[in-house]
């Protein structure tokens, strides 16, 4: 049997199931589930870093997700709120240096 040891989309046991293999899979606690998902959150931006596949971007927004949900903030909401004081990213700038006048 193949360890994994780590946090899952709710779909996935199943998924695992129909194929016809078994899995072992648990509930965690929201405090250990998130200690699970910032592991996650890793290894998300990882396999996007390395195959620069769009689909990764779509795990990681679902893993920010449910983080922010955990953490009973409204992302959006912060978002929304540093774009307008510092702006986003459209005019794709790179700052090479500052200094004191």
């Amino acid at each position: 049997m193949k360890k994994y040891n780590k946090a899952i989309r709710d779909k996935i046991p199943q998924i695992i199931k129909d194929s016809g293999n078994i899995c072992n899979a648990i509930p965690l606690s929201d405090e250990k589930f998130l200690v699970e998902l910032e592991k996650k959150l890793i290894e998300e931006l990882t396999e996007y870093q390395e195959s620069k596949d769009v689909e990764e971007l779509a795990d990681i927004l679902e893993v920010i997700h449910r983080i922010s949900e955990l953490k009973g903030v409204n992302l959006d909401k912060i978002r929304l709120d540093k774009l307008e004081k510092r702006g986003g990213f459209k005019k794709n700038l790179f700052l090479i240096d500052s200094s004191n006048f």
